[in-house]
């Protein structure tokens, strides 16, 4: 084979390059239909199509649609000893928590797990908490993501509290949170296999695994949902859907609200259900820490 041939990009390419900026897409919708047929095509690979389709979602995306709920941020109190830091940190592994004095409506810094270790080393006579807290950074929860991903990337910091229109802490976001959006879930050694397909975050929010067969979730919520033509919550929800629906998108059926939190281009993976006034409230236990 000539090095000619080598050198000479595949026709298909070519022609779909030419293709593209012949005929410009009129619109979102358009430019990820031309995105699409070509990961068909095989000139992308089905992760590429997924990362840009990520960073085209996060700009119409808020810090609502992707928090860590207030409910489930891991806090330090103001007045811990260094012990009792240590236990907080050795037991959730994160590398940040907010520290509060009353409630999580008073933040009073961010602490950094590494800022222990000169106290560890050196001993705990001299230790105060509130000394070496970084800075908060607080964000209306109506921020866009992306615009929130370009201020982590410029002011080089990677947590923000979420405040709501009343001022009060509504929720945690970091800049893993967004690229997780973008590239997919980012675990390290921390990271524990969640084996339950329900979890309570509040006595109205549950975690649901899309893949949760539709007779447990029944069993659990005390509901009558139908199994006849789907077997998993998420094919219901899509179902109800007619499409495969957004990460943030919601529908309400029979008065269960149900929102896409993680989802990608073929599946839902993950929901946030809502139950109305009134409902059984499912026997699980509430995150620690709420």
């Amino acid at each position: 084979m000539s090095d000619d041939n080598h050198r000479r990009p595949k026709k298909g390419f070519a022609l779909w390059l030419s293709q593209l900026f012949n005929s410009e897409p009129k619109d979102k919708e358009e430019l990820i239909e031309v995105i699409r047929e070509a990961e068909e095509n095989e000139l992308i690979d089905p992760d590429t199509l997924d990362m840009i389709e990520g960073v085209m979602d996060i700009a119409e995306q808020r810090i609502r649609d992707i928090m860590i709920p207030r409910s489930q941020i891991v806090t330090i109190k103001d007045n811990y000893s260094l012990d009792q830091c240590l236990d907080i940190i050795s037991e959730h592994g994160h590398s940040r928590y907010p520290v509060i004095s009353e409630d999580r409506d008073h933040i009073e810094g961010i602490l950094l797990a590494k800022d222990l270790l000169i106290f560890i080393r050196q001993g705990v006579d001299n230790f105060d908490l509130k000394k070496i807290l970084r800075p908060t950074v607080v964000v209306p929860e109506s921020k866009r993501v992306d615009h929130m991903l370009k201020e982590f990337r410029m002011q080089r910091y990677h947590m923000a509290m979420a405040i709501d229109e009343f001022g009060g802490v509504s929720g945690l976001v970091t800049i893993e949170d967004i690229l997780e959006l973008i590239v997919g879930d980012i675990e390290d050694e921390y990271d524990e296999v969640e084996d339950r397909d329900i979890r309570r975050l509040s006595p109205s929010v549950y975690t649901v695994r899309a893949l949760t067969p539709v007779e447990d979730f029944n069993d659990i919520f005390a509901t009558h949902f139908s199994d006849d033509e789907m077997d998993t919550i998420g094919g219901l929800v899509m179902q109800h859907f007619g499409r495969l629906p957004l990460r943030g998108e919601s529908i309400t059926i029979d008065g269960y609200q149900f929102k896409v939190t993680i989802a990608d281009r073929r599946r839902i993976i993950q929901l946030h259900v809502t139950i109305p006034e009134g409902a059984t409230v499912p026997n699980l236990e509430l995150p620690d820490n709420v």
